[in-house]
């Protein structure tokens, strides 16, 4: 996509470089009505349906793309959101993806992204997996010295077509959701710099094939100064291979950076997060060899693009009234908010509730209410003690910020049929259907 498609659509969205934009509940709520009205667009059956504004997207995707230089890949991570529409959406603004599995890898082509605007991270490839991915042309980022090796023993009866780099754990330290947290003294991921930074500079002098790093810090829960060390470490270490490379007399040089991803985003209102602006502006400041066109720089954001353009509504299904606790049924529950209902402490969605049709209630009366889904296990609890307007049997509760990691996530767990999944533009004056609801047959024949 060119950068000036993407100045345009900041402009057509009102965007302001800096400003965490999120989409009001008003904003929902016309959009429900919108869904509501029109014929077949909501049906009897659609107990819940996940809506994302495609329009809100493009805005995301035009900032993300004017920060940057023009040269760089942004591969968005499929794992946040794998519907191959949105995908689609993403790919023909001219971004890449990122797939963290051969399936994940077979929905970015499934796009019809170009080869070398795919980026291949996983780490437990199988030779057979790799063997795909180097004859598809895509870069891939190997996670351990032993697949680097196992690379090597392919190319010897294969030509490669892609690039490939090594992820390295920068061993910077962890961020405050230790479950999303990548680059301490341990993780599962990469090569740890510490104990193998000789072992890493012997790669890129005898593998003539390497030419990329790769790192990732983490993902919520990481500040932005964490981020920072974490890739300045890495990017020290490719200026010092660099060199050993000159001095060798190698003519090849690491020529690809992948910093990751890991931004985070506001779920609750008041949280105090850096805009992608700051984090541009801080890595050109720097780390300057990431901006003057010494390394093709690629990112891997994925919560940072999606969550906010997400947003669920289920209809209330029953209200359980008693004199201490106001407890609302509703169709999503551990299955769509998997990390929400099991890790509470950590996770965060606003709620709000419409009448049935779609319209906000409002009002000075105000009670709690704990807000249930339809899971058979005590866990399966959304919110607690949220404070809303009277909810009504046949309401809608709105739950914020659902478009990362969610459907993505979703849960078999009592064989619950994944939700038919809207997307819209300007505020629901043009809907699409993204996914629709899964069918009891199709549920049966998945166990069958």
């Amino acid at each position: 996509m060119e950068v000036s498609t993407a100045l345009t659509w900041q402009r057509s969205m009102h965007f302001q470089p800096g400003v965490r934009m999120k989409i009001s509940k008003s904003s929902i709520s016309r959009a429900l009505r919108r869904a509501i009205a029109e014929r077949g667009m909501i049906r009897e059956e659609d107990t819940a349906v996940i809506f994302y504004d495609l329009s809100w997207l493009q805005g995301r995707i035009g900032e993300l793309v004017s920060l940057f230089p023009a040269e760089t890949l942004h591969a968005i991570a499929v794992k946040a959101n794998p519907l191959v529409k949105v995908l689609k959406e993403i790919q023909k603004s001219g971004l890449g993806l990122e797939a963290a599995s051969l399936p994940e890898l077979c929905l970015a082509q499934k796009t019809g992204v170009a080869p070398d605007r795919i980026v291949y991270d996983s780490p437990a490839k199988s030779r057979k997996e790799l063997e795909y991915a180097l004859q598809a042309g895509v870069h891939i980022n190997a996670d351990s010295l032993a697949e680097l090796a196992r690379i090597d023993e392919l190319l010897k009866s294969m030509p490669l077509t892609g690039t490939i780099g090594v992820r390295i754990n920068p061993q910077v330290g962890s961020g405050s959701i230790s479950m999303l947290s990548v680059a301490g003294e341990y993780s599962k991921f990469g090569v740890p710099i510490k104990q193998q930074r000789e072992a890493l500079l012997s790669s890129f002098l005898r593998f003539d094939w390497l030419k990329g790093v790769h790192l990732h810090v983490g993902s919520q829960g990481c500040e932005l100064e964490l981020i920072m060390r974490g890739i300045e470490t890495v990017y020290n270490f490719a200026l010092e291979a660099n060199r050993l490379l000159e001095r060798e007399g190698k003519e090849r040089r690491i020529t690809i950076f992948d910093i990751g991803g890991g931004m985070p985003v506001a779920y609750r209102p008041d949280a105090k997060i850096p805009a992608m602006e700051e984090y541009a502006a801080l890595l050109k400041s720097r780390l300057p060899g990431l901006f003057d066109g010494s390394f093709r720089v690629i990112t891997e954001f994925g919560r940072w693009l999606h969550a906010h353009s997400g947003w669920t509504a289920s209809r209330v299904e029953y209200v359980k009234r008693d004199d201490k606790v106001n407890t609302v049924m509703i169709h999503v529950g551990a299955d769509l908010l998997l990390r929400r209902c099991y890790r509470p402490e950590e996770w965060h969605h606003e709620i709000a509730v419409a009448d049935r049709s779609g319209r906000l209630k409002r009002g000075r009366e105000r009670k709690p209410f704990t807000i249930a889904g339809p899971l058979c296990f005590a866990g399966d609890i959304i919110a607690r003690e949220v404070t809303l307007p009277p909810v009504e049997e046949g309401d809608y509760i709105l739950i914020q910020d659902t478009g990362a990691y969610t459907l993505s996530m979703w849960s078999l767990y009592n064989s619950r049929q994944i939700p038919r999944v809207l997307g819209y533009y300007d505020e629901g004056e043009r809907f699409e259907l993204l996914r629709e609801r899964e069918s009891l047959a199709q549920k049966v024949e998945f166990w069958g």
